[in-house]
């Protein structure tokens, strides 16, 4: 597996933790990854782990600030081989649906629609609305994929992480990575 250059947005929707663990394991792969983390999701990071953003900052190859429309990640002529948003509020999902990129994640979302490049995105919100849903449809009609929070229960977790870890397990397969730790079915016991 080669290294790949993954962004990873991490927005004020519950669930930080899943953006945590996606970093950490993306950075156990040998993956360079590039991190925007937005106000609100500062905001949640700090309320839901015992993490700080500087603490997770430190964790990254290179970070920017969610209003810098002039960094990389704002054009499609700079390379990334997947932009995660995780979690992604229903805010964010609404500027992705409606190219409405008024910051460096949306943006780095829209440039990943234009040139045909892997979105991912992980809403983590309970109950859905019907604009929710038409949003999602419509990210996914113009080549985004969306993996709901939602973990499995099939592989037995034991702790949270692993219940966290099913879905990055997802992440990581749709960004074409993976980790011998991730929970395969075989359909056998």
């Amino acid at each position: 597996m080669s290294k790949k250059r993954i962004f990873v947005g991490i927005t004020g929707a519950s669930g930080a933790i899943y953006g945590v663990r996606l970093i950490k394991a993306l950075k156990s792969l040998g993956h360079e990854v590039h991190l925007v983390i937005s106000k609100w999701g500062a905001e949640t990071l700090t309320y839901e782990t015992d993490l700080d953003v500087k603490a997770l900052i430190a964790k990254v190859d290179k970070v920017y600030d969610e209003n810098d429309q002039t960094a990389g990640p704002a054009s499609g002529s700079f390379h990334l081989d997947a932009i995660v948003i995780i979690p992604c509020s229903m805010k964010t999902l609404a500027g992705i649906a409606h190219g409405y990129a008024d910051n460096l994640i949306t943006r780095a979302a829209d440039c990943a629609l234009k040139e045909r490049r892997k979105l991912v995105l992980v809403p983590r919100e309970s109950p859905l609305n019907l604009i929710h849903i038409r949003n999602m449809e419509t990210v996914t009609q113009a080549g985004a994929i969306v993996i709901p929070a939602s973990p499995a229960f099939w592989h037995k977790p034991k702790t949270i992480e692993d219940l966290v870890d099913s879905i990055v397990d997802r992440v990581l397969s749709h960004i074409s990575s993976s980790r011998d730790s991730a929970a395969t079915w075989t359909g056998e016991d």
